[in-house]
């Protein structure tokens, strides 16, 4: 009875052992796994593939210049890049009514900003994946 006992206890330990190394092993490939992934940066062909160029707008500022600029938008995905070629009408109402609040100054200092407010209103409309990034590819101030 003693040695049953014993052999028992010896079991249920190893058992216990062999679990918990198993538990330990599955999290750290399941996390490290994901890190890789998510911490990827996208190459140049991906960059391209899940971006959209818009048409060149022409409006004027709050000062009645006149600004023709161009942006090319970057997605995190090809249905992100869909649904924003889709919604270019509402791109150019959003772009249309910032740039009639600028000033000349503003406009000429503040790209990085309209790029910033551009990528969050876009985020706010996309139902389908986010903008990661909006390039200002031409700008023309008459």
């Amino acid at each position: 009875m003693l040695l049953s006992s014993r052999l028992f206890k010896s079991m249920v330990t190893a058992l216990v052992v062999i679990t918990i190394v198993g538990v330990v092993a599955l999290i750290l490939v399941l996390n490290t796994s994901g890190q890789e992934d998510s911490s990827a940066e996208p190459t140049i062909d991906e960059i391209i593939e899940n971006s959209f160029e818009t048409e060149e707008i022409t409006t004027d500022l709050k000062n009645d210049r006149f600004v023709r600029i161009q942006f090319r938008i970057v997605t995190n995905g090809k249905d992100a890049k869909q649904e924003l070629q889709k919604r270019d009408f509402q791109l150019k109402n959003i772009l249309i009514k910032e740039l009639s609040k600028m000033e000349e100054s503003e406009f000429q200092s503040g790209v990085a900003n309209l790029e910033s407010m551009l990528k969050l209103r876009l985020n706010e409309l996309l139902a389908e994946g986010n903008v990661t990034e909006v390039y200002t590819i031409e700008k023309v101030l008459q």
